[in-house]
């Protein structure tokens, strides 16, 4: 990595603040621990057995920005992103894809989430989430994909780390 140009989040600020911040310095610290990386870096994989690659968890993070925020709060029925059916699993398969391909449709995905996030009058806002059959708030969503890209850059930072030594951020 050559920079961190993360914004941190604020120390002090509404409920709805500290949601918008955390998740945004999440959705950076993933950018950052791929950046500088060739495909080919961003397709290596941690060790055997495990499958698991730094550009399959920005395909995955694609995923988990369309299922919990476009298919809860605006269309139901709305596809994944790289499979016929909700396998999320599907997106962890890098193999053939490019860091054209997957951070294109990633930050696409961010930029719907945070139109989405900022259209809604409030954190009360309620969508309907199709694989749990049940509604959910805006705060519920915000708080499970934060918490989402919280373990998954947990795993980046093991990834990176197996590429150049880095440490975790």
């Amino acid at each position: 990595m050559t920079s961190d140009n993360r914004v941190g989040p604020p120390h002090f600020g509404s409920e709805r603040e500290m949601l918008r911040a955390f998740l945004d310095y999440h959705r950076a610290t993933l950018a950052m621990k791929c950046e500088g990386l060739t495909d080919e870096e961003l397709r290596q994989r941690s060790m055997p057995p495990s499958t698991l690659t730094l550009l399959g968890l920005v395909r995955h993070m694609a995923e988990v920005e369309r299922a919990w925020f476009r298919r809860v709060f605006e269309d139901n029925d709305a596809p994944m992103v790289w499979s016929d059916k909700i396998d999320f699993q599907a997106a962890y398969d890098a193999s053939a894809s490019t860091r054209s391909e997957a951070f294109a449709a990633w930050e696409a995905e961010v930029a719907n989430s945070r139109r989405i996030e900022q259209a809604a009058e409030s954190l009360d806002l309620a969508g309907h989430q199709p694989r749990w059959g049940e509604d959910v708030s805006l705060r519920m969503v915000m708080m499970h994909v934060l918490l989402d890209y919280g373990r998954h850059n947990g795993h980046a930072d093991f990834l990176r780390e197996g590429l150049d030594g880095t440490t975790g951020a």
